[in-house]
């Protein structure tokens, strides 16, 4: 069996555009810095075996789900919160679809194979704008990737 990647990848970012809190959402890492309002970026981070089992082995796709919004907009106090409103709508879908629709076996939620499903806040300069952003480590885990040799 082959890895659905474009599959997947359109499974977590329609979660995102069906959210209603993002203006973009992009299934690649942007190599310019977004406009105003909030943005989504889906892109993998890492692929690896995780499960062996008679005859094929189960893999683990990483993804980073990243939230970018300038930092010059007011008000100032609301960046957080709506960036944070924006994740936790996320999580509900990921935890909600937890087989993205029958494409993988899981989102590892808890991290059974590694890292679970967190985000982590923080601050990018792209194009001389300040940007902060929200990264979702989104792991999943998808049976039966790889043949094992008899």
């Amino acid at each position: 069996m082959a890895l659905d990647i474009n599959g997947i990848l359109d499974a977590v970012a329609s979660h995102a555009a069906a959210s209603g809190y993002f203006d973009r959402v992009g299934t690649h890492e942007p190599e310019n810095a977004p406009g105003f309002g909030l943005t989504a970026a889906v892109w993998m981070d890492r692929l690896s075996p995780v499960l062996s089992g008679l005859a094929s082995t189960t893999g683990r796709v990483v993804f980073n789900v990243r939230l970018f919004t300038p930092m010059a907009q007011e008000p100032a106090d609301a960046i957080d919160p709506n960036l944070t409103a924006a994740c936790d709508a996320l999580f509900r879908a990921y935890v909600g679809d937890f087989t993205l629709g029958g494409l993988v076996r899981e989102v590892d939620v808890r991290g059974s194979q590694g890292i679970g499903l967190e985000a982590r806040a923080g601050y990018i300069e792209q194009d001389g704008t300040l940007l902060r952003v929200y990264t979702i480590t989104l792991p999943v885990v998808v049976n039966d990737l790889w043949d094992e040799a008899a």
